[in-house]
């Protein structure tokens, strides 16, 4: 499957690049910024959005299917094929009316499985249209997952990803919060499938792109999804987080890509050495972390026994603070401790809880 997709695109060696502007705004934005692009990228896919999701009605929305004859005429001039978001059946009807060359389906749809089920049956026997899905707003894995699952069971063999970022309570200083543990975790549940990173949705901010973009190529990503806009501070929609095509030149000359996993191990016997340090490490770890919950289990039991409340909240954060502190002096950040040790606590409390509920009378038919 990733093969046959990064053949699709015709480009040589990663990141393989998407770029183009946020929207399609006029005939002229739409060929000038093209035009940048193909300079230096003559077989980049264009993205430009036709219809724009808006939050809030009043903004710009897209201009719609006037926007089809702009894109083909600069894809007569230009060489470049594109490719359009779509969100509903007939978004798609026109999309293949039009000849657009690839589609992708956007977060705001991915989060709603009747949603992305019905665009899957838009695209029964559409096998030769590449689709790339945006993963949810929200950080679940298997929305992400099941929207591409309904994509490929619709007959669709040209599938990939994107990671776009999530919207979590604090996103920090992005506008999309990266949880690169999700991409992560797509990866490795689905190793076939290419997956692009789209740094201008995580980061919001053009200044934060180039750090994003190589993060996602050292984590061993497919190819990058850029909003390139030949003119970004007058772009009417997304202004600050678009670059300039001679800015996108620039971010991708200066990209570090790194060997492959295959290559690595040819040549590098060392890492070897220090990954069976790991093993050995992990595997203590697991033991130190089952002789802990065997530990939270009599705890359990004896809280049952004596009628004691399971969550003892002054304990949890006096324990809490003390290993924020001892990671302090070991180099390990705050937030770092308090994601291990929140999700020990949270599964403490789940083997603690069962002794309330294991009634005799029902204990071991569920």
């Amino acid at each position: 499957m990733k093969n046959d997709f990064l053949n699709w695109l015709n480009q040589s060696g990663r990141p393989f690049l998407i770029a183009g502007p946020c929207s399609a705004e006029s005939a002229r934005q739409v060929l000038e910024t093209a035009q940048g692009i193909a300079q230096h990228y003559p077989k980049a896919l264009y993205r430009a959005g036709v219809w724009k999701p808006r939050t809030r009605p009043g903004s710009f929305e897209g201009a719609g299917v006037s926007a089809f004859a702009w894109l083909k005429a600069m894809r007569e001039q230009t060489g470049l094929r594109f490719m359009v978001e779509v969100a509903t059946p007939q978004h798609i009807e026109i999309a293949l009316k039009h000849q657009a060359d690839a589609l992708w389906i956007g977060a705001r749809t991915v989060v709603n499985p009747f949603s992305v089920q019905e665009l899957a049956h838009a695209m029964k026997g559409v096998s030769h249209i590449p689709i790339l899905i945006k993963n949810p707003v929200h950080p679940d894995i298997n929305l992400w997952i099941g929207a591409i699952e309904r994509i490929q069971q619709a007959g669709v063999n040209l599938v990939a990803a994107i990671h776009r970022g999530f919207h979590k309570y604090s996103n920090g200083d992005f506008r999309n919060n990266p949880a690169w543990d999700i991409p992560i975790q797509l990866k490795t549940q689905l190793p076939h499938l290419p997956l692009f990173c789209d740094p201008s949705h995580i980061t919001g901010n053009k200044k934060l792109i180039p750090y994003i973009t190589q993060l996602a190529i050292d984590l061993a990503m497919d190819g990058l999804m850029i909003e390139t806009h030949h003119l970004p501070a007058k772009a009417l929609s997304d202004a600050q987080q678009q670059i300039t095509p001679a800015e996108l030149h620039q971010l991708i000359s200066n990209i570090r890509v790194s060997q492959s996993e295959e290559e690595s191990e040819r040549k590098c016997e060392e890492i070897n050495i220090l990954r069976n340090k790991i093993d050995i490490i992990d595997d203590e770890l697991v033991n130190l972390l089952a002789q802990r919950m065997a530990l939270s289990k009599e705890i359990g039991q004896y809280k049952f026994e004596h009628n004691i409340a399971i969550l003892q909240l002054s304990r949890w954060k006096k324990t809490l603070q003390s290993q924020i502190q001892n990671g302090k002096t070991t180099g390990l950040s705050e937030n770092f401790i308090k994601a291990i040790y929140q999700i020990i606590h949270d599964e403490s409390i789940t083997v603690q809880s069962r002794f309330g509920n294991e009634n005799p009378e029902t204990k071991g038919k569920n």
